[in-house]
């Protein structure tokens, strides 16, 4: 469950800090690389994405995990950095319409 809670905050980490990078080079007028940023922050939260509907489909089959505080912040950081993704797609447009 720790291995799994570690991979989620790592993919979700990543993912999270390309969006906010993305969002610096749209500030610099670099479409370009904020958009491979994005797609990457993506590609990246997809991950822990995975990781986390393996946890959801073990349960749904029975398989009980306990619930232990690096899996609560693990979550917590994933949806944190979905809502970073969110907003960085859209500030990088507002940057692009400027």
């Amino acid at each position: 469950m720790t291995e799994i809670a570690f991979q989620i905050i790592l993919h979700a980490g990543n993912g999270r800090s390309d969006a906010m990078e993305a969002i610096q080079e749209a500030k610099e007028g670099n479409f370009e690389k904020a958009d491979k940023l994005i797609k990457h922050a993506c590609e990246e939260l997809a991950k822990a994405h995975e990781y986390q509907t393996e946890l959801i489909q073990d349960e749904a089959r029975g398989k009980q995990q306990p619930v232990n505080i690096m899996l609560v912040h693990s979550q917590d950081h994933l949806m944190t950095a979905i809502t970073v993704k969110d907003l960085a797609i859209e500030i990088v447009e507002l940057y692009r319409n400027k």
